[in-house]
Order: C-alpha cells, then structure tokens, then sequence
C-alpha cells in the first residue's frame, strides 16, 4: 500500500481535487494535516470522507503543531503556561476526532529537546494515553529534534496506544548516527518517507542524499507492516512541476521504495 501526505502544496487547490489528483496518480491513502492552517479552512474535518469516497484510505492525522498566529505549542506542551493548555486540549480533541471519523492514527510533535521534559509534561501525556486507550486510537511520537524527550515518554509511558512515527529525513539529518529504529522499533505505528538536500527536508524520496536502499533495510529489519507512506512538501522547490507532475513523481519514487521493501522480504537486495 502506497500513501502521500495530503497538503503537499499548492494550497489552493480545492480538497476534492486534491484527493482526485492524489487517487490518479496511483496512490491507495493519505496521511492527513488536521488543522484549518496552511490554507486548509474550517472545513478540514470533513476531508477523511472527501477522500473517501476518492477511494483513498485515511491511514493516519498529523495534529497541529502551532497556534492560529504562529507561535509553536508543542514547544510548550510540558508547561505550565497558556500555551502548554492550548496544545492538551487539541491533542485530546484530535483523538476524539481520530474516533469520531474511524482514522486508526494521530501523529503528534513532542517538545524539542530545547525543552527539558517536567513532570507536568508526563501527566499530560498520561492524559493523552488513557484517552486514546478508552477510544482505541492510537498516538504515534514523531522523531524530530526531540530525541531525549521522545526516549523518556516511550520509557515512561508504557501504554500499547502510544509509540513511534519514524521521519526518515529528520533522523538522517538530526541524529544520523543513532539507532533510532534500533531503539523503538517494536513501536512503530507510523512512517514519514522524505528526503534531504543541503539544508531542506520534505523533498521527493530520490532528489535529495539520503541513501534509501539502506533506509528502506532498516525499516524492513523492524518487521513493520504499513504502508509506504510519502510525506513530501513542495516549499517553492518544485514549483517547477505541475501538481500532477509532482504527484507523479512521488509515486513512480513510492514505488522504486515498494520494490526494495520486497527485493529485501525475498532476500534479493
């Protein structure tokens, strides 16, 4: 199974275009931005039936990461302040909504490690894990700058509903020499398949310098199940191609990372 993040770009495009060109283009499911920003509008909750009946399965959401006016509430997700309210309050909702609409998964930043865990920071979490337990949905931690925060909340939180979203392109271009699937593998609930070029991320799997046949081992050596889950963003890099190009070229590059999954399943790579 083959699956794109679903705000790539191009921001005006309407969302049932959107899913169209998304389901032409060859893929089987979107990861979703679950927010009203980047030109989304308030109608965002209604998309995982636009997509739908586009025939795409809604793998995963991607709760937001920052206030309507741009400051970053997951960098404040452990404190005692406004900000640390605002950000509980949505990552609870967003696992009401996950039930709500039938998505298994919602992604989530932890603070970057220039934020020290605190205990407040821990009884918010528990908060988040016994909610998605009673609801069934579960919550994936993204790797970002965060590595120490993201150890200690998997060590401290030992709920099945809690684990682990591997960006492949933030781990390369963070903190390449640690295992960092080595160390939470048996967690995985999510995948982010990007690349890297100089100082840029989110760029097409390919087009950038991360070495995929052996990314794509490593992934294969956690023994994980999903799907091939693309999550590219066109920042003004491709405005070159059209949305259909793009989409395009995304796939023909899920599908060359579907080939080595299965060359390395056969033991031919």
């Amino acid at each position: 199974m083959l699956s794109i993040y679903d705000w790539f770009g191009w921001h005006d495009l309407p969302v049932k275009e959107r899913y169209r060109l998304i389901k032409d283009a060859g893929f089987d499911g979107v990861l979703m931005w679950w927010s009203e920003f980047f030109g989304r509008g308030e109608d965002y909750r209604h998309a995982s039936e636009i997509a739908r009946r586009a025939g795409l399965f809604i793998e995963n959401i991607h709760a937001p990461t920052m206030t309507a006016d741009g400051i970053r509430f997951d960098e404040h997700l452990w404190l005692g302040d406004e900000k640390g309210d605002v950000a509980i309050e949505c990552y609870l909702q967003c696992i009401s909504d996950c039930a709500e609409f039938e998505i298994p998964t919602m992604v989530i930043h932890l603070p970057s490690d220039r934020v020290m865990h605190t205990p407040l920071g821990l009884v918010r979490m528990e908060k988040i894990a016994e909610k998605a337990e009673r609801l069934g949905v579960n919550v994936a931690l993204e790797n970002i700058a965060n590595l120490n925060n993201l150890t200690y909340m998997l060590e401290k939180i030992k709920s099945p509903r809690v684990g682990f979203c591997y960006d492949v392109a933030h781990h390369e271009r963070i903190y390449p020499e640690v295992d960092v699937l080595g160390m939470f593998s048996e967690r995985m609930m999510a995948l982010h398949l990007h690349d890297n070029f100089d100082r840029t991320t989110h760029r097409l799997p390919f087009d950038g310098t991360i070495d995929w046949s052996r990314a794509m081992k490593r992934i294969v050596d956690t023994e994980y199940t999903g799907a091939i889950a693309l999550k590219p963003t066109n920042l003004g890099i491709y405005d070159h191609l059209s949305v259909t190009e793009f989409l395009h070229t995304a796939f023909d590059g899920a599908k060359k990372l579907e080939e080595l999954v299965k060359n390395y399943k056969k033991g031919d790579a």
